[in-house]
């Protein structure tokens, strides 16, 4: 039966302090079992959480620990949607971070969305749909080429989205409060809505094709 989220503790933040810079192993062994419980088991409940409230968000993963410091600092997740598109939320001192992300493509993804871009109908939705994002507060980022790819003019209407070989979505929820209560499966699920037409056409035009 899947655990029931009702926040992050806000001891998770105490736990977090002690693991800022460079923390020697010793102490991310001795925080360890705290920041599983404390930090990471409550990911796993939010996104369980989310999966209950909508069936298309039941395929993710909530990150284990690696080496490096960044990921005992920072709590990682994410929501497959798509082959190479996915919904991210990332728990921190800075509190929750949410984007919605094509990237890393696959072989071939890159044209496919070079060419839903620069079809008039599906290219126009695009660009609509990114303006939409920016104006509900996401910073729309990417892996860009200084110039549009060979093969499409400089001066194509959407040349800036062509010049794309990912495209991020993101925004910073907030450190407030309701974070520490169940009112963050509320936040999020807003945020999986603000994104989800975006979501809806990469998923639907940049297919895997190798």
């Amino acid at each position: 039966m899947r655990g029931q989220f009702t926040g992050w503790p806000e001891q998770a933040m105490d736990v977090l302090w002690q693991l800022q810079g460079e923390p020697p192993r010793a102490v991310r062994e001795h925080c360890r079992a705290d920041r599983e419980r404390l930090v990471r088991q409550p990911m796993i409940a939010l996104l369980d959480a989310i999966a209950d409230a909508d069936p298309r968000y039941e395929d993710f993963s909530v990150w284990h620990y690696r080496t490096g410091s960044w990921w005992w600092q920072n709590q990682s997740a994410v929501i497959r949607l798509g082959r190479k598109i996915e919904i991210g939320l990332r728990f921190s001192l800075d509190g929750l971070r949410i984007q919605g992300a094509w990237w890393y493509p696959d072989p071939g993804q890159v044209e496919s969305f070079r060419r839903a871009v620069s079809s008039e109908r599906s290219g126009r939705e695009l660009a609509a749909l990114v303006e939409d994002v920016r104006g509900k507060g996401y910073d729309v980022s990417g892996d860009v080429m200084k110039r549009p790819p060979r093969g499409y003019p400089a001066d194509h209407p959407r040349a800036a989205l062509l010049r794309h070989r990912s495209l991020v979505a993101a925004r910073t929820l907030g450190c407030e409060e309701w974070l520490h209560t169940p009112e963050a499966v509320d936040r999020v699920l807003a945020a999986t809505a603000d994104l989800d037409a975006l979501m809806t056409w990469l998923v639907h035009h940049v297919k895997r094709t190798a």
